[in-house]
């Protein structure tokens, strides 16, 4: 099946628009990383929040952006805690009505686990550090009243679980063409992220964390579970990663996660998603 090819991508540049805005992806694998990429485990919290070029929202601007998180405006939820579509200015940044400026998710995690806490901190230390077409962008969080708060670019189209499981009367399945195309990005997040410069595993691939903007681009999502790869010999044995059926063999083995583990996850993706053949 498709998913079982290698795909060959080629470095090129690419045009940002503003930061929130749903971007036009080139087909290259274009990209950006911060000048020196700081592994997690060498800052502590206060160094990673303070290095970073994110937004720091207060709790009252981000209960503006989503009506005070209102019911209506959920539209995610899960172990985690739950993600409101929220609206903020284009410019500033500041809350608007809803229907005007542009649109974010706001993901509040559980504030009732610890790892929630650990959680938000890596995403806003890799999020914060890495940009690439194919990675969702990180607009800013909120750390107030023991809320942990991520504020990122809303993508129209959802994640690629919903589009693939999806059924209305009115619901079109993904083209063929389009599937390639996710394909694509996904394994171009994945060649940017496993690069020299940045030597991260994602540590949770599936289809519910590609997120698909209004071009079908598809963008990796949720870096909670994200780590740094050290060289082979410097390995933890601990290091968390996500167990299923379809884990792979040197894993299931000695509990390591490598990129050849990620290599693993993502070609078999259709075996843990069997819709993507339908």
């Amino acid at each position: 099946m498709f998913m079982a090819c290698c795909f060959r991508v080629k470095v090129e540049t690419s045009k940002h628009n503003v930061v929130g805005r749903e971007e036009e992806v080139s087909s290259g694998l274009s990209y950006k990383a911060a000048s020196s990429f700081v592994p997690l485990t060498s800052r502590t919290e206060d160094e990673v929040l303070r290095s970073n070029n994110l937004t720091c929202f207060t709790i009252n601007e981000v209960r503006a952006a989503t009506r005070n998180f209102h019911p209506d405006s959920m539209i995610g939820k899960g172990g985690f805690g739950c993600v409101f579509k929220g609206w903020i200015d284009e410019h500033t940044l500041a809350p608007t009505k809803q229907g005007t400026g542009f649109a974010v998710s706001v993901k509040r995690l559980n504030d009732k686990s610890n790892q929630g806490h650990s959680e938000w901190l890596t995403e806003i230390n890799y999020l914060g550090q890495l940009h690439h077409p194919n990675l969702v962008k990180l607009i800013g969080y909120c750390i107030e009243d023991e809320c942990w708060i991520l504020v990122y670019e809303f993508l129209t189209k959802g994640s690629l679980d919903n589009l693939l499981f999806k059924r209305a009367s009115n619901f079109q399945p993904l083209t063929w063409k389009i599937r390639m195309k996710i394909a694509l990005d996904v394994a171009k997040g994945l060649a940017f992220l496993h690069s020299d410069e940045v030597n991260v595993i994602h540590g949770n691939l599936k289809t519910s964390k590609i997120l698909i903007d209004s071009n079908h681009n598809a963008k990796l999502y949720n870096f909670g579970l994200a780590k740094d790869i050290p060289e082979i010999d410097m390995i933890d044995p601990d290091m968390v990663y996500i167990q299923g059926p379809y884990d792979a063999p040197e894993y299931k083995l000695i509990g390591i996660a490598i990129f050849s583990s990620q290599y693993h996850d993502y070609y078999n993706l259709p075996k843990k998603n069997l819709q993507f053949y339908s």
